[in-house]
């Protein structure tokens, strides 16, 4: 019996739709509503309370924060001068206290009423096609979003954060909508323009290479990005999935083994990979070594596929002719398996020890649990 090969899904990538960044360049009475929008949005809360209390003074002012972080210090981009006046000002506030108020089918509809005015400029129209791409992100219409995200690119009226921001929200949603190929061009862009190194930039890239099956330039980029980010766990899992993906088991068992050395694999599903990793590699003894390390610690729990997996091991002890230790793996299997055949296997090795009466207490609890062939465990029964 060949153990099968572990694939572990790439984490899905989850982007939080910002506002922070549009919204700084708006006027002192235009502050978010909407809470937990993105990471940042605590630091605009509290900006924006500032802004509130002197609002009457700043009515109609561009407000610039002088302690804002840049996103994309190295963009090659020419950031416009992002501000709106006079009525524009005033529909663009009334856009954004619809999106306060969640109210995002009003949203959409206004911001198609706010781009088709003959007064809206290139930074009003931007403005509105991201908030309402942000919208229809929240009702789950990736296609409208998508759209609504190239719109406010393509009017290229917003800084650069806001603009750049814009721009890997739609290689995201591309990706979700699983066009790979699309998003894959715009976060090349997205890269080439920002010169952007950030993990999270990187990583989707990687794992945009992986399901368009470029498996060789995605586990590159993996492992590249862990020797960066030597700490960063879903960068190992993802690398180590698009390894195994592309066949370079002992290469994501390299990475494994490391991880295990140095304490990261915390969760069952992760020792799995390393001990299975270990089993297609024929590394019997220390997948062994893995198991037994993770059941003493608790993180490996009885299970049916544990059990299954201890069958494996008990097998090739059994064809290596190490009875002793196919005796003791098909003894652990036993009692967390689904069924009787791992008694029944362990009641035919005894047999064929000659330990006939421990034999026969093996078959009987094979026909309890249940097998597929009864008869076996009845004849050794027989005897």
């Amino acid at each position: 019996m060949t153990p099968s090969r572990v694939h572990i899904l790439p984490i899905a990538i989850i982007c939080a739709f910002t506002l922070s960044s549009l919204a700084s360049s708006l006027s002192a009475q235009e502050q978010p509503t909407k809470k937990n929008i993105d990471a940042s949005m605590s630091m605009h809360d509290r900006r924006a309370q500032r802004l509130d209390e002197s609002k009457s003074e700043n009515k109609n002012k561009s407000v610039k924060d002088e302690t804002k972080t840049v996103l994309y210090p190295n963009a090659t981009r020419v950031s416009p001068e992002a501000k709106s006046s006079g009525k524009m000002l005033k529909e663009l506030q009334g856009l954004q206290d619809l999106y306060g108020k969640q109210d995002m089918a009003g949203v959409i509809a206004k911001a198609d009423a706010v781009v088709a005015m003959p007064t809206a400029g290139n930074y009003d129209k931007s403005f509105a096609y991201s908030l309402a791409a942000s919208a229809a992100a929240d009702q789950k219409d990736e296609a409208k979003a998508a759209d609504y995200f190239k719109k406010a690119l393509d009017s290229n009226g917003l800084d650069n954060d806001s603009h750049y921001t814009t721009m890997f929200n739609l290689a995201v949603i591309q990706y979700q909508q699983e066009k790979y190929q699309d998003a894959l061009a715009t976060l090349d862009r997205f890269l080439a323009e920002t010169k952007s190194e950030k993990p999270e930039h990187l990583s989707l890239r990687a794992g945009l290479l992986a399901n368009l099956g470029r498996n060789d330039e995605a586990a590159a980029a993996y492992k590249a990005l862990i020797a960066k980010n030597p700490e960063d766990k879903r960068l190992l899992m993802n690398a180590v999935a698009t390894l195994q993906a592309a066949d370079k088991f002992d290469q994501a068992n390299i990475l494994l083994e490391d991880a295990y050395k140095r304490g990261m694999l915390t969760d069952g599903k992760e020792l799995r990979a390393l001990y299975v990793g270990y089993m297609n590699a024929s590394r019997w003894s220390d997948a062994k070594a893995v198991m037994d390390a993770g059941t003493s610690k608790g993180i490996l729990e009885a299970s049916p596929q544990l059990a299954k997996d201890y069958m494996v091991l008990a097998q090739n002890a059994y064809a290596e002719d190490n009875t002793a230790l196919a005796i003791e793996m098909y003894t652990k299997a036993g009692p967390m398996a689904a069924d009787g055949e791992a008694y029944l296997n362990l009641a035919k090795v005894l047999d064929n020890s000659g330990k006939k009466a421990e034999a026969k207490a093996a078959a009987q609890k094979a026909l309890d649990k249940g097998v597929k062939k009864p008869e076996s465990a009845k004849r050794l029964l027989a005897r």
